[in-house]
């Protein structure tokens, strides 16, 4: 029940981030999520998208080098205290959270958290067993 996630690495110049979304945007694929993180010479976009398999193609075509990487997306309370319930269950567990970024469809609607874990599956079954919901990629990519 993980979700795909694409990992762009991108030259620090002017405009290469433009390039990427106009590659997806003329090939009809939608972003349903993304981080941008950079250092002084190069950033990491990491996307979501509702068709993985056609994105991983029309960028590797592009010249552009990736990664595919498995998420774990989980609806998470769009209130005070929505992370933290997630998160009690994972430090009880001793399990790390090694990068996640969040969007929120509708205000006042749960937000939906994306986690990276080294172990994703026995994260899956921390956060099923404290009744959590937890998305399928088909859930996020028809979002």
């Amino acid at each position: 029940m993980t979700v795909k996630q694409i990992s762009i690495f991108l030259e620090n110049k002017s405009g290469r981030l433009a390039e990427v979304t106009k590659i997806l945007a003329d090939n009809n694929i939608n972003i349903r999520a993304l981080s941008l993180a950079d250092t002084a010479d190069f950033g990491i976009l990491r996307v979501i998208v509702s068709d993985f398999h056609k994105a991983s193609d029309v960028l590797k075509t592009a010249g552009y080098t990736l990664s595919e990487t498995d998420v774990v997306a989980v609806e998470v309370p769009d209130k005070p205290g929505g992370l933290a319930g997630i998160l009690a269950p994972l430090k009880e567990a001793e399990m790390d959270v090694e990068y996640m970024y969040a969007f929120v469809q509708s205000s006042g609607q749960n937000a939906i958290m994306i986690f990276r874990f080294e172990d994703p599956n026995k994260a899956i079954e921390i956060l099923k067993g404290s009744n959590l919901k937890i998305l399928s990629g088909e859930e996020v990519y028809r979002i």
